[in-house]
């Protein structure tokens, strides 16, 4: 797992940045909206990351906890980290933390591009050691799109934050043909690929139908997904978000191979599929003039969204889509309303939920996603303290609580609700990193 290329002597990774010039502007912006618990808990939620999740490891690149569980998700470590990129321009220790990340998750994909989940060291931990995989190194091998979206999309965000390229080397272009590779393979899943999941004794949503080779698909440009962004696995098998997310993920390698390594050859790959995998989603994910949350190819439809990244709400955030997109609007319009199964409205909050967690449970995460996708800056403000409001006292995101009483939540500790906090209160004073994903942004 180690990276030949990782840095042992780089900077030390910070424990805090309560006295970073950006977090304390914007501790200062926040205290004069009228509520200094907004100020605190950003320096909180930050702070909480660096000291409890991160370990630098022998080889000199960082292992990144997602919370209550002793793994490394490689979307979550992406999203654990998307907070700091507002942050890192001049600052050398947080680069070297992210640069850190970017080499552990680019060994991680080419060693297993169908793993979700790592551990720190060949240590046999599993998820489930009944699982089909063996990899002493891998927590759990569930395979999701994302999961080798978001650090792509890590990589070219830092890129654009600070200017750096030394991080766009040989494994960073590798591990680009690794995921084109597996995508590719995985547009015809059922002719061409060998994964296979299955968990014994578990609901449906833990496992895939088939002996582990998913319900039915055809073939329609889109690539595959045996899970979803939740680890929850997919009714259909193309997960739509997912696919735009890789399609702008894709765009985003052609950019950087062309500019930084003159490779055309993988700018050209890149481009060709991305140009696929959107001409698939037209063709097959669009019903009534919205987006579909899954598809098969062969007729089946699931209308709803899930409170995780990358979702239908959170294209603006993930897949490059601006915000005042006609037809993302009208899927806004579903996903925020009855219409949607997993969007919930109580005494205490409303917001998107997810199947992953009870019913009645709305999601932190999603409703930072919705503050920060908002074309209203007052939404924003009031989802910022939807978010204050519904943290039961505790000053932590939680991964979901009960829409009438937050009191009642699961995981008392989850490091990508407590980031995704974060970026919505550095966004709502101007300070966040939406110049880095909003293409709409001046």
């Amino acid at each position: 797992m180690a990276d030949d290329h990782a840095i042992p002597d780089a900077p030390a990774f910070p424990v805090s940045v309560a006295d970073h010039p950006v977090v304390h502007e914007a501790v200062r912006r926040l205290d004069a909206l009228g509520d200094r618990r907004f100020g605190a808990t950003l320096v909180r939620a930050l702070d909480d990351t660096l000291r409890t999740t991160i370990t630098r490891m022998p080889d000199g690149t960082a292992f990144v906890l997602t919370g209550d569980i002793p793994a490394m998700w490689l979307r979550d470590s992406t999203v654990q980290l998307a907070p700091y990129l507002a942050l890192v321009d001049g600052d050398e220790s947080l680069q070297a933390l992210v640069v850190a990340v970017l080499r552990r998750q680019y060994a991680q994909i080419r060693s297993d591009p169908y793993a979700n989940a790592f551990n720190a060291e060949p240590s046999g931990a599993a998820h489930d050691h009944a699982d089909l995989c063996d990899d002493p190194w891998v927590w759990e091998e569930k395979y999701e799109v994302d999961s080798l979206a978001f650090p792509l999309q890590l990589a070219e965000r830092f890129t654009r934050a600070t200017g750096r390229t030394d991080h766009l080397d040989d494994d960073w272009a590798a591990t680009c043909r690794t995921v084109i590779d597996l995508w590719r393979t995985e547009q015809d899943h059922a002719a061409r690929s060998a994964y296979r999941f299955v968990r014994r004794d578990v609901p449906v949503t833990d496992t895939l139908a088939r002996d582990g080779a998913g319900a039915p698909v055809g073939v329609t440009g889109m690539t595959w997904s045996g899970f979803r962004p939740s680890d929850d696995a997919c009714v259909y098998g193309y997960n739509v978000p997912a696919n735009l997310t890789a399609a702008a993920v894709l765009d985003g390698v052609a950019r950087l191979a062309t500019e930084v390594r003159g490779d055309d050859a993988l700018a050209e790959s890149a481009s060709e599929l991305a140009a696929e995998l959107r001409e698939g989603v037209e063709r097959h994910g669009v019903v009534d003039g919205t987006l579909a949350y899954e598809v098969d190819g062969l007729g089946g439809v699931l209308r709803t969204d899930d409170a995780n990244m990358p979702s239908l709400l959170s294209l603006p955030l993930t897949a490059g889509i601006p915000a005042d997109d006609a037809r993302y609007l009208a899927t806004r319009d579903f996903v925020l309303s009855p219409a949607n199964p997993t969007w919930y409205a109580g005494t205490a909050a409303h917001g998107v939920g997810s199947p992953h967690t009870p019913p009645d449970h709305i999601w932190p995460i999603a409703i930072a996603v919705e503050g920060l996708t908002s074309l209203d800056p007052d939404v924003r403000l009031e989802r910022l303290r939807t978010l204050l409001d519904t943290d039961a006292g505790t000053g932590a995101m939680h991964e979901s609580f009960h829409m009438d009483d937050p009191t009642e939540y699961t995981r008392p500790w989850f490091s990508w609700a407590n980031a995704m906090y974060a970026e919505l209160a550095l966004d709502v004073v101007g300070l966040g990193t939406r110049r880095l994903w909003d293409v709409t942004a001046d």
